[in-house]
């Protein structure tokens, strides 16, 4: 009931402007045709066109808009085709139905705007001449400007711009010239300059081997069923498009295969991008409740280095990606040593850590659950990095660049090797050391990891070497020593470590 239909006496036999049906076709056997040529609204036949799914080359047309008075020699055309060419004979003369003809589209324009938006003051003889070649009539005309008359086939001149437009067009771009005089104006550019950050970490990237990727942000319905947060499309193009992302990750998948398709399994990608998400609880219906955040997809698949004569092939690993997750939080100007972070928690990781500054997270990083690189027939392991690029442009805000001299007081490095539960990770030890020694630890680097069957059940043993260094001062034995002592204290005493040896 709310779709147009061509008809015979009994039963519909087409979807109008949209899809004809199979007893209406012509076929070998036809001998008796009936010619029909229509105008149809463009709005009812793209809704109906959305509502079935139907995208034909009718729909295609008929929904921009076709020209009403073309119906009437288009059917002649068509009969003097049949009959000239394939023998047919005109049986009838022509019916024509035209209810309610469409009138020409009235537009007024005026001078001034021709004006300002050519950027020229053009002859008004010359407008009119213009309109008139452009089968544009004038109504009426004042001082200020053209009551026009746009005739119905013309369906992309419907207001003002565009008449100015088309006049612009046959009077020819070239002939506007050039002022001769400039007038700029001073910008400020807020800080971090987003377009200069981006361009450094996309620099970084590729010069370590990764290739940028740029994936649709329009993506499958199957990818979210489970995921409340997708923003559905009410016209989408098709099915395969019907949603909006919420995630880099499927769209970096699917280059994945497409790539390891065509015999290319080492890849290295990365991609800026935005994410869309309507909170729970939010009213659909109102444009602010909906979430843009952009992020920086990172993907790692396939061997790090491919074997030839004088070394073997190394595989990837996690540790590659971190170490350009943290890299590109060092190259913005993020403290690492300040970073927080945990295990990872998202849905789609079997392994990894998740990153948090000032009690916001900003990345994740881990190892791709094997069912969901399995949607994708991705027979490799996949590493899979998502940084929060907007929450991090908004940690830089408050960056200041500071500068000091070399200290001229040298380092002294200490190295401990402890036993401790496998549940402990290395940050805790670190925030520990740091804590402990103050101002004077430098840095606390992990150089050694041994698991074995020899220590006690769910224990590991690390080696840490801890950098110390006093900018006023030479550090005596006495001191080191002091610092070294305070640490491995607070180390049995919060994490429960047994030190092994401390040299």
């Amino acid at each position: 009931q709310d779709d147009l239909m061509i008809c015979n006496a009994e039963e519909g036999m087409c979807i109008a402007g949209v899809f004809g049906g199979i007893h209406s076709g012509v076929t070998g056997k036809t001998r008796n045709i009936f010619l029909e040529s229509a105008y149809f609204d463009p709005v009812y036949v793209r809704r109906t066109s959305k509502r079935h799914g139907l995208n034909t080359d009718a729909s295609f047309r008929f929904e921009r808009g076709a020209d009403p008075e073309m119906t009437l020699p288009a059917l002649k055309r068509a009969a003097m085709m049949i009959r000239d060419t394939a023998g047919g004979k005109i049986s009838s003369a022509i019916v024509d139905e035209y209810p309610t003809p469409l009138e020409p589209f009235r537009v007024k324009i005026r001078y001034a705007h021709v004006d300002r938006l050519v950027g020229k003051k053009i002859e008004r003889d010359t407008i009119k001449r213009i309109l008139e070649a452009l089968e544009i009539s004038i109504e009426s005309e004042n001082r200020d400007g053209l009551t026009l008359r746009v005739p119905p086939y013309r369906v992309d001149v419907r207001r003002e711009a565009d008449v100015i437009e088309e006049i612009l067009r046959i009077y020819g771009y070239n002939n506007v010239g050039h002022p001769s005089t400039l007038t700029s104006v001073l910008t400020y550019t807020a800080r971090p300059d987003k377009e200069k950050v981006t361009q450094i970490i996309s620099d970084y990237l590729s010069g370590n081997g990764f290739n940028e990727i740029i994936c649709n942000s329009l993506t499958k319905e199957a990818y979210y069923r489970d995921d409340p947060s997708a923003v559905e499309l009410f016209n989408p193009l098709s099915s395969d498009l019907n949603r909006m992302r919420t995630t880099l990750l499927y769209g970096g998948l699917e280059t994945i295969i497409f790539n390891i398709n065509r015999k290319r399994p080492n890849l290295r990608l990365y991609e800026f991008g935005n994410c869309y998400q309507l909170p729970a609880k939010a009213d659909p219906d109102k444009p602010d409740a909906y979430l843009e955040d952009e992020r920086l997809a990172l993907f790692a698949t396939g061997p790090r280095h491919t074997g030839n004569w004088i070394q073997k092939e190394q595989p990837g690993t996690f540790y590659e990606l971190k170490s350009f997750v943290e890299g590109i939080m060092a190259r913005v100007g993020l403290d690492t040593g300040l970073l927080q972070t945990q295990e990872v928690d998202a849905r789609y990781f079997t392994d990894g850590l998740t990153y948090w500054v000032n009690g916001a997270k900003i990345a994740e990083v881990g190892i791709l659950e094997s069912s969901v690189t399995g949607q994708f027939d991705i027979p490799s392991t996949v590493y899979f990095a998502d940084i929060h690029w907007s929450g991090m442009l908004e940690e830089m805000k408050g960056f200041r660049i500071t500068m000091k001299e070399i200290p001229k007081y040298p380092e002294v490095r200490r190295d401990l090797s402890m036993i401790i539960d496998q549940a402990v990770p290395f940050s805790r030890i670190r925030d520990i050391a740091l804590e402990s020694g103050k101002e004077m630890v430098r840095s606390v680097t992990l150089f050694d990891v041994y698991e074995s069957e020899e220590l006690a059940k769910g224990k590991k043993s690390y080696a840490v070497g801890i950098v110390l260094q006093d900018e006023t001062k030479t550090l005596t034995d006495k001191e080191i020593d002091q610092i070294m002592h305070r640490i491995q204290q607070n180390l049995e005493k919060q994490i429960d470590a047994r030190i092994r040896q401390a040299t």
